[in-house]
């Protein structure tokens, strides 16, 4: 099976090195020159269960390089999404399937309308990556489970046979007849701690130890459920209690959510696409929402902020690399 990663960061890199390890023609898409100079030049390192080892793997910038494949998966961040699949069409032929794996909800739609309907599956993993530095990852796959399914929930030979081929390589591969209520319960669990961290800045040792912060937690996924329920979507996890205990099983207490990791980092969270959702999907049901809408709110503030002070510290850079050039030094020396 050709088989391309659409946004090889950690967890694409991740999934990608297995199944080009059990065999399939994996093509990494990412637009980081550096990254993907380093997995062509000496494969990519991957740290796990199994060790150190150097994955050869194809890797490029342009989907125009890699052509149409059998399955294109969409692991780009949820705000990137449209960006990226327009960027990639040339990976998309009449028999090609689009997959994602991403966070939160309102992805498949965004491809729907690139693709068509009819071409894109969803699905929900639980493997891990963190990069390390260009071209090295450290993954967690072993035990990890992966759920994909058709958008109507039917059992279909074409995403049966993706199951094969991620189950063949390694990857733990459920196919679901329910995967919208799937994505629902992993929305439960991001819905839980993710915003909150952000916000507080606090790894889930911190989060976990302070009751004020499980109260506002457990409103927000009661609020989700109930979206969930008048939706008519079929959830596994009822009792928000649940969710907010799944969400920290088997981490420790440094662990920090990827809304806090991308803040860190200086960039925009998924905020829209998990606590968002909830919001969107509640006004389109009439269920009222306002923890989570005060949680996307008070996220939005902290994203404006950031981004300001971005600005502010480019504006400040600009100016002393201008005050530094001898052109200018001439003037103002002329001025005086």
């Amino acid at each position: 099976m050709k088989i391309c990663i659409l946004g090889a960061g950690a967890l694409g890199c991740a999934i990608g090195a297995t199944l080009s390890e059990a065999g399939h023609d994996t093509w990494l898409l990412n637009r980081n020159a550096e990254h993907v100079q380093a997995i062509n030049r000496d494969g990519l390192k991957v740290i796990d269960e199994r060790g150190e080892r150097a994955v050869r793997i194809n890797a490029s910038t342009s989907a125009a390089d890699i052509g149409p494949v059998d399955l294109v998966v969409v692991l780009v961040k949820s705000f990137h999404t449209a960006e990226a699949i327009a960027g990639a069409l040339a990976l998309v032929g009449e028999h090609t399937l689009v997959l994602s794996l991403q966070n939160g909800l309102g992805h498949e739609d965004i491809l729907a309308e690139a693709v068509g309907r009819s071409q894109v599956l969803a699905g929900k993993t639980y493997v891990g990556g963190v990069m390390l530095a260009p071209g090295s990852i450290r993954a967690g796959v072993v035990g990890k489970h992966t759920y994909i399914g058709e958008l109507d929930g039917k059992i279909t030979p074409r995403v049966q046979a993706i199951a094969e081929a991620f189950n063949g390589a390694g990857l733990a591969t459920t196919v679901s007849d329910n995967i919208v209520g799937t994505m629902w319960d992993k929305l439960l669990i991001n819905v839980a701690t993710g915003a909150l961290t952000g916000i507080t800045m606090l790894t889930y040792g911190q989060l976990y130890s302070e009751p004020l912060l499980k109260a506002t937690a457990l409103d927000a996924v009661a609020e989700a459920i109930a979206v969930a329920t008048a939706a008519g979507v079929q959830l596994s996890l009822t009792k928000p209690g649940a969710a907010w205990n799944l969400a920290s099983e088997g981490l420790p207490a440094s662990f920090k959510t990827s809304m806090l990791q991308s803040l860190e980092k200086g960039s925009i969270t998924e905020v829209d696409f998990i606590n968002g959702s909830v919001v969107r999907w509640g006004q389109r049901h009439g269920v009222p929402t306002p923890v989570n809408a005060t949680l996307v709110a008070c996220m939005k503030g902290i994203e404006r902020a950031m981004a300001d002070h971005q600005e502010a510290d480019q504006l400040q850079a600009d100016r002393q690399s201008a005050g530094n050039h001898p052109a200018v030094n001439q003037q103002e020396e002329a001025k005086s």
